[in-house]
């Protein structure tokens, strides 16, 4: 093994030293969030920013959890997520598996697609286009228009090319309809794209936030985002999470303990699901970059 100049060891000392402390300063504010979470009244005021809660206290989560509203808004987000994500990954690599298959008008739907990434109709357009299609005031008005996005798909074609064009050949001369060879040969060679591209739409989905004010007028299809939105930037935690929460508790939890415990919570399954992916996703992030 070749030994290390002085020169390469200082190198890496400070890029492990300039990381850790990049690492820091990430993780800082997502101790914050939740020492505060978890901090009492006490706390809150005696001290300005808070890196561990020096008294626990557990009302901000019993708030939260005891209000049928933040609960239906979680179930409501999830089920969106859920969704949406099979909707897009379905159509995504249904049109992309198509635009690798040599039909009739394969260039101008592949330019049309090159086409929406360069140019955006805007909010007013797609607006009147949810309204008109009668999709206001559902939760389809966050999977649909956003169903499919551009560049995924040509990224996801990229990855498809990138499978031997024999195999397909093989199986379509024993019989195999372009439906088998699809499903049998072609998904379950793309699974680190699947899962890439399924954990990028479900972030996507769940962070869902400017078309739920744009399109739900009904509270109740509120997804979690909207709610956050109106406990943490309006301020509205008791008018949110319901009047009947507040009283029914000996202690209510200052509002800031409240927001915190609810920026946690929305947080909190989207991370958990970055494990559950991790295998795929180092492969999967490199998809499309290399055809061989």
């Amino acid at each position: 093994m070749k030994k290390r100049s002085l020169s390469d060891r200082i190198i890496d000392s400070i890029n492990i030293v300039v990381l850790a402390l990049v690492a820091i300063l990430m993780l800082m504010p997502f101790i914050h969030i939740f020492s505060v979470s978890f901090s009492s009244l006490q706390d809150v005021l005696q001290k300005d920013f808070i890196m561990w809660p020096t008294n626990w206290a557990f009302e901000a989560y019993e708030a939260i959890f005891a209000s049928k509203s933040f609960i239906r808004s979680i179930f409501v987000t999830t089920y969106i997520t859920v969704l949406g994500t099979v909707v897009s990954l379905i159509l995504t690599a249904t049109m992309a598996y198509g635009l690798t298959r040599n039909v009739l008008g394969q260039r101008a739907l592949l330019l049309m697609v090159v086409f929406t990434i360069l140019f955006n109709a805007g909010m007013i357009p797609v607006y009147l286009v949810v309204k008109e299609t009668g999709i206001m005031n559902s939760i389809w008005a966050l999977i649909i228009p956003g169903a499919v996005s551009s560049y995924y798909l040509i990224v996801f074609r990229q990855f498809l090319l990138s499978i031997p064009n024999e195999l397909n050949e093989a199986a379509l001369i024993d019989g195999a309809s372009e439906l088998k060879v699809f499903w049998s040969i072609v998904l379950p060679l793309s699974k680190p794209a699947l899962a890439t591209f399924s954990l990028f739409y479900a972030v996507g989905y769940w962070n869902k936030y400017f078309e739920g004010i744009l399109y739900l007028n009904d509270s109740s299809k509120w997804p979690i985002q909207v709610v956050l939105r109106q406990i943490v930037i309006m301020n509205e935690a008791t008018s949110t999470l319901g009047a009947d929460v507040m009283l029914m508790m000996e202690n209510p939890p200052p509002p800031i303990t409240i927001q915190m415990a609810a920026i946690l919570v929305a947080t909190l399954p989207i991370l958990v699901l970055y494990p559950f992916l991790q295998k795929h996703f180092a492969k999967g992030v490199m998809i499309g970059s290399v055809k061989g």
